[in-house]
């Protein structure tokens, strides 16, 4: 029996494939469902955070800081191009310009520059033409072709007011102030489809997500657009997961769903971080174009573009001036991604690869004035009370000039080795004894002296640091509080009125004793002062007594005076704590270093005291004034008392004064001054159109020489920092013309012999000038001292007694 097995042919697939693929199907559909639904979860579960994030201002605006106005003067050494960067630098545009700014226009040829102002300028819209002729202004004209004897610019950007809790410097921008080459650069170096795909660049993702989970690479590829960094800006914290993403994917399509390309780019814009300055981060193109390079973002050229674009990725490795190799490795990167997107063509990059980085020196504390700002916040709180003024957005227009300000940062930066390795000195033993001990803090102040304002204002070694303003902190004022004990003296004899104990009137040649004497003997004040460095001269003259900083001397005057009388002189001058005591002849009372300088006004301003001022104007966003602020003067001192007192000032900073040394550093203009050194080191002086006090302490309150051996004086830590600034403020176009302090009427200067203290002639050369109230100097001459003088010593003006 034949058994014939007949196979089917197969109609189909095995049915384990099909189970396989069924599994496999249903799966991917569960996955998808899953996918779906998770990320339709988040997607609504997120919508309710995006919309409360998005009811209110993405960016809160800031209150602007501005700086004081630079004035321009005919005789005044300044070029067009500097006035036009200037002008630039405000915010000004070209005449003629697609978009003309708000705040002016200027037109620039080869010997003038015409400035028309804009109806948001700080100034009132009158155009003026400006000639310049070698490097120096010849005249200045308004519209009509009338002369001005000065000219104001716009107003300086020094910052935003506030910072915030997270220190974020942000300057706001228009998607339509972007410089095209901008948005190209980062469109080519960071998201080359943004303006094509809606929100996620899939094939991006998955060229990321393949990176990533390769071994090493995890998690450290880069697959975000523009939108999508935008989002994780916005609302996720840094943290990377995949949840993240997902979240991040879902708030990117509801961006893109509620604005344009053109919306997104403009906050990505302002809201990208751009490396750190001082202690603040720097967000935004609009920051990071004045940071980096001192101009409105709207000026920035092609390698500037290319190189901010380059910063995104990693802006500490890439901040160009830590790391300047790599910024420029990098801006030739980005400059090689828009020539392959079309931007630019390959000329274009390699003549923008050739760029040098024309970067801008300086820091926060350099360039923003942290400590200056602080107290503007302050005053602006105390003036118009608790109010928003950031969401309000109001221009803040202050005294501040930028110049000076980077001056005297500079001064102070360049000056701390030097305080420090005094300091080292003082504690040698205990530094080999491993013992701690700190540094000094620093101040700096400097003041127009004929308006009162804070031309710069330094209250500490590192705001980054501490805030702790040393500019408003009471300290002792030590010994630049004489000049008001020999003030003081002058004004009795203003008023006719003789000292006690003496037979003239007061005068610089009035003799003082310099024995060391005891005040309030038996009483619980008994007060017995010693000269600084423990030597006594027995009876000086009050010239050499303050030339010296003589303490004993000056006591002895201020109680002739009346040490009532001194101190309300004092407080009429701003030195609010002074009282009544022996002490307050050498400056035991607390002052800050803001009130010295207040103070000093009244020698350098002819006796007419100003209070010093920060703020001048608030005005709303649109230029409209809120509120103008004025300075407060009042007289306190004769005019004559404020020469005579002057003058000895200046005789400081000569031959054996105190002061001399910062001769030695180079300063050569006409100033007076007065050093001081009590805990602390001061430095107070000033020329005819600038007023400069330093003041170096410790936090602690401790003296700086704690064995009080006089190796830490003013004329050592405070006085060179003073030199340092006013030679370099000196030199700045709008402080070179200082004068000779001139003598008001009422005052004569006399030559007196060094050795007799009469009237200089021929027969004894050997003299200095000093100044006297009209009918209180000498009356004879020195060769008429022929009871004291023989021939031979008349002729080598030699005599019998010290000139002191």
């Amino acid at each position: 029996m034949v058994v014939k097995i007949k196979f089917a042919r197969p109609t189909g697939k095995h049915p384990v494939v099909m189970l396989a693929l069924l599994v496999a199907g249903s799966a991917i559909a569960l996955c998808a469902i899953v996918g779906f639904s998770i990320f339709g979860y988040y997607y609504y579960a997120y919508r309710s955070i995006v919309d409360q994030r998005l009811s209110q201002p993405i960016f809160v605006d800031t209150a602007k800081i501005y700086a004081a106005p630079r004035e321009v003067r005919p005789g005044q050494k300044i070029s067009i191009q500097l006035i036009a960067s200037e002008l630039r630098e405000a915010g000004y545009t070209t005449d003629g310009a697609a978009q003309p700014s708000p705040l002016g226009t200027y037109s620039q040829g080869v010997q003038q520059i015409t400035v028309r102002p804009g109806p948001q300028s700080y100034h009132a819209p009158d155009p003026a033409v400006i000639h310049v002729s070698g490097g120096e202004v010849d005249s200045i004209v308004d519209a009509r072709g009338q002369p001005l004897e000065s000219y104001e610019l716009e107003p300086l950007l020094i910052t935003g007011l506030s910072a915030g809790a997270d220190r974020i410097k942000r300057r706001l921008i228009t998607y339509n102030e972007l410089p095209p080459n901008l948005v190209h650069a980062v469109v080519a170096i960071e998201d080359r489809r943004f303006f094509e795909h809606s929100g996620v660049d899939y094939y991006r993702i998955l060229g990321a997500l393949r990176n990533d989970l390769t071994p090493g690479h995890r998690w450290t590829e880069g697959g975000s657009t523009l939108t999508m960094q935008l989002a994780r800006g916005f609302f996720l914290s840094p943290q990377r997961r995949i949840k993240r993403k997902i979240i991040e994917i879902a708030i990117t399509f509801q961006l893109e769903h509620r604005f344009t390309k053109q919306q997104i780019f403009q906050m990505y814009a302002n809201e990208i971080n751009l490396g750190q300055r001082g202690s603040f981060s720097i967000d935004g193109f609009g920051e990071a174009a004045e940071a980096y390079f001192g101009k409105d973002v709207r000026q920035l050229d092609l390698s500037e573009c290319a190189l901010l674009a380059g910063m995104i990725q990693s802006p500490s490795r890439l901040n160009p001036f830590r790391h300047p190799e790599r910024a420029l490795e990098r801006r030739a990167m980005v400059l090689d991604a828009m020539v392959e997107t079309g931007a630019i063509t390959k000329a274009q990059a390699e003549t923008a690869k050739q760029e040098l980085l024309h970067l801008v020196p300086g820091s926060v504390d350099a360039g923003e004035a942290p400590y200056f700002v602080d107290l503007v916040r302050d005053q602006l709180v105390q003036k118009l009370g608790d109010r928003d003024f950031n969401r309000e957005g109001l221009r803040i227009y202050t005294s501040l000039d930028p110049d000076l300000q980077r001056i005297g940062t500079n001064a102070v930066d360049s000056s701390q080795h030097m305080i420090d390795e005094l300091v080292d000195k003082v504690h040698a033993r205990d530094r080999k004894l491993g013992k701690p001990y700190i540094y000094p803090q620093v101040a700096l102040v400097a003041l127009n002296p004929h308006t009162g304002q804070v031309l710069a204002l330094v209250g500490g070694r590192s705001y980054g640091a501490s805030q702790l303003n040393h500019a408003v902190a009471e300290r002792p004022t030590g010994s630049t509080f004489k000049p008001f004990v020999y003030a003081a003296a002058f004004d009795t004899a203003v008023e006719g009125v003789m000292l006690s104990g003496q037979t003239k009137l007061f005068s610089p040649l009035t003799m003082l004793s310099d024995a060391q004497t005891t005040y309030g003997a038996g009483t619980p004040y008994e007060y017995t002062p010693r000269n600084f460095e423990g030597e006594y001269y027995g009876e000086i003259t009050a010239r050499y007594a303050l030339m010296r900083s003589d303490n004993n001397a000056t006591i002895s005057l201020a109680s002739m005076v009346g040490f009532d009388q001194v101190a309300a002189l004092g407080r009429d001058a701003g030195i609010v704590n002074a009282r009544g005591t022996p002490s307050v002849a050498i400056g035991s009372y607390d002052a800050t270093p803001l009130e010295v300088a207040g103070a000093y006004t009244v020698f350098a301003n002819g006796g007419v005291h100003l209070e010093p001022w920060m703020l001048a104007s608030v005005r709303t966003p649109t230029g409209d004034i809120i509120d103008d602020y004025s300075p407060v003067s009042r007289n306190v001192l004769d005019p004559r008392v404020a020469f005579l007192t002057t003058s000895m000032m200046e005789d400081v900073l000569r031959g054996q004064g105190t002061g001399a040394g910062v001769r030695n550093m180079g300063f050569s203009a006409p100033a007076a001054g007065k050093t001081g050194t009590d805990h602390d080191a001061w430095f107070a002086g000033f020329t005819s159109n600038l007023i400069c006090i330093v003041w170096v302490g410790n936090d602690d309150y401790t003296p700086l020489d704690p064995e009080n051996r006089g190796r830490i004086q003013g004329a050592h830590a405070a006085a060179p920092i003073w030199a340092t600034f006013m030679k370099e403020a000196t030199a700045l176009p709008q402080y070179s013309d200082t004068k000779d302090f001139t003598p008001p009427d009422g005052v004569q200067v006399e030559s007196i012999d060094k050795v007799t203290n009469l009237l200089s002639d021929a027969a004894c050369p050997d003299e200095y000038e000093a100044a006297f109230l009209n009918g209180t100097a000498p009356t004879d001459t020195c060769d008429h001292q022929g009871e004291h003088r023989n021939i031979f010593q008349r002729i080598l003006g030699l005599g019998s007694k010290s000139g002191n």
